[in-house]
């Protein structure tokens, strides 16, 4: 089949290891550490891992928050940050402890984008056109110029900079997802290989999520290798699909046998809840995902999109077939969701990502002018607000900014960090050079089209992981709330109820107020959210629930804590009757 892409050597120049490198950590590391838990999902998820990190056998094969029970995903990711807890607990707190691993996958995953386009770029029926005197990319220089622009396209991807620096399960699915493309791709050339890596990710997948979504990637993967005829089935069946049993079946079968009650329960509601988490497409839910996915997946899904219509005689070939067969189910799966949340969203980036890349070399010089001054433009306005608003908080002006910053972070006192500020100019100095290297030189490398997108989201997470750190931190972490209610908690209190409290709370006022909650007890303290005015607790005839304090976090208006405490009624004295005094005749 003829080739629709004509290049020149000259347009592989790959990019150095080391600068490739340095991007990724530098993107991986920034916004890890130096922070509380975020509220939400990044707060409850390091719940789990601290839970873990202090608990004994059962805490660690039923995930639970403190004893509750968390269901919706596996342990798999819970263990990696007990794991990275305890190991590096006499250095380092537990809840920048916990990130470590989160910046860990996150290179994994970026590894395994890199090597699975390299793979799929060196193939025959993915190579330009050759021409009579020569002249074209050699086959290795072609699939590493590629690489570089996948993992380009991947950190250019709006989405992935919050969501990949939390502590989530979602970060092991990343991470699994991204390797079991590369072992379908491995499997092509070298198929046991290929097939043991593609069993290893369905278990990893299995172990940090649902049952549900197993399934799908198992049944579309499977069903591509019909369609892709150069993925054989029968190696990924012998052998692949054992490893993923006997890995989902090492936190399984352990857990049923020291734990048969309970285990069975958790893992009961482990499967249901998978499937009432995919109960059909209610339509906010479905206007949700058309308002958000094309934001968060941007700038990958348009150039995925051209990757299908450019190579639309090779459809069946394996750079477009593999990384559709995994893309197909999750946006089933995102449709099919009960509620709104992108939580999924980012299972898509590196099957997106790898996909993309093979936009790069059919695109037009208009398009590739296109999206380089809109990365160029737009990047330069957002890191010059950033910049203007730290300015205003530092030093009052502009007022209008300061002012607005007032309103919503009150209380907040910015304080001049040195280190944050160095990391910052730099950022910004190499950014402007960039661009300027960009606009002089005008290179033909293939990865030009991308490299000012990667940078440019590059650049706004750094900004904003040095200079909207600390204002951010103090608008999303529960830590003073903690304190002041940890400071009138009764110090001989026994256990304290929650109410209508969520997950992200619990986690944060039990590490940081060091509070014993208990969910089946009668506890002596309640701890409650209110949004509206429900009154005080019923109170018994044996005692009386007694308000002793009240407040919220300040940047946040519409929550309230109420904390009371049960206080005895005394019991009356009973009182003796007078023994009765004969009258005398």
């Amino acid at each position: 089949m003829r080739s629709v892409v004509r290049l020149t050597a000259s347009a592989t120049s790959a990019l150095p290891r080391w600068l490739l490198l340095a991007i990724c950590i530098v993107y991986a590391s920034f916004g890890l550490f130096g922070r509380d838990p975020w509220k939400n999902e990044d707060a409850a998820g390091f719940g789990v891992m601290w839970t873990m990190a202090n608990g004994d056998a059962k805490d660690w094969l039923l995930p639970n928050l403190v004893g509750k029970a968390l269901t919706a995903d596996g342990p798999l990711m819970y263990w990696l940050g007990a794991i990275s807890i305890r190991l590096l607990r006499p250095w380092v707190d537990a809840s920048n402890a916990s990130r470590v691993v989160t910046g860990l996958l996150f290179c994994v995953a970026c590894a395994f984008v890199w090597y699975t386009t390299y793979l799929l770029g060196r193939r025959d029926e993915a190579q330009p056109f050759k021409y009579a005197f020569g002249g074209e990319p050699e086959p290795r220089d072609y699939g590493r110029t590629l690489a570089d622009g996948a993992l380009l396209i991947l950190l250019a991807c709006f989405g992935l900079a919050e969501r990949g620096h939390e502590t989530t399960p979602q970060l092991a699915q990343f991470a699994g997802t991204a390797m079991l493309v590369y072992g379908l791709v491995r499997s092509i050339d070298k198929p046991v290989q290929g097939a043991l890596i593609w069993g290893a990710a369905i278990g990893v997948v299995g172990l940090s999520s649902s049952p549900v979504l197993v399934f799908a990637l198992l049944i579309c993967t499977l069903a591509m290798t019909i369609i892709v005829r150069e993925v054989r089935p029968l190696p990924l069946l012998i052998m692949g699909l054992p490893v993923a049993v006997v890995l989902i079946a090492a936190w399984v079968l352990p857990t049923l046998h020291f734990y048969p009650e309970d285990g069975e329960w958790w893992l009961r509601q482990w499967w249901r809840n998978s499937f009432h988490t995919f109960t059909g497409p209610p339509t906010e839910v479905l206007g949700y995902a058309m308002k958000n996915l094309p934001l968060f997946t941007w700038p990958a899904w348009p150039l995925a999109i051209w990757t299908l219509v450019s190579w639309g005689g090779q459809r069946r070939s394996p750079h477009v077939a593999v990384p559709m067969s995994v893309i197909g189910p999750l946006l089933i799966l995102v449709v099919l969701q009960a509620r709104e949340t992108n939580r999924l969203f980012m299972l898509l980036l590196p099957p997106l990502s790898v996909l993309a890349t093979f936009a790069l070399p059919t695109l037009k010089r208009g398009a590739i002018n296109a999206i380089d001054w809109f990365a160029m433009l737009s990047f330069t306005i957002l890191s010059t607000f950033v910049w203007l608003v730290w300015t205003a908080g530092m030093f009052g002006f502009p007022a209008p900014l300061a002012r607005n910053l007032a309103r919503l972070a009150p209380g907040f006192s910015p304080q001049f960090k040195i280190l944050s500020f160095v990391c910052a100019v730099a950022v910004t100095v190499c950014w402007f050079l960039l661009a300027r290297w960009r606009l002089a030189r005008h290179p033909k490398v293939l990865w030009r089209s991308v490299v000012l997108s990667s940078a440019g989201t590059t650049l706004m997470w750094v900004l904003l992981m040095t200079l909207w750190l600390p204002v951010v931190n103090y608008s999303r972490t529960y830590r003073d709330v903690a304190l002041q209610i940890a400071a009138h908690l009764p110090h001989d209190y026994t256990c304290i109820s929650p109410a209508r409290l969520g997950d992200a709370q619990i986690a944060t006022f039990a590490y940081f107020g060091d509070m014993h909650f208990s969910f089946d007890e009668d506890c002596d303290v309640i701890l409650r959210q209110d949004r509206a005015d429900y009154g005080d607790p019923p109170s018994m005839s044996a005692f009386v629930w007694k308000l002793v304090w009240e407040g919220r976090r300040v940047a946040d208006r519409d929550e309230r804590f109420r904390l009371y405490v049960r206080i005895e009624r005394p019991v009356p004295p009973v009182k003796k009757a007078r023994p009765k005094t004969l009258r005398q005749p």
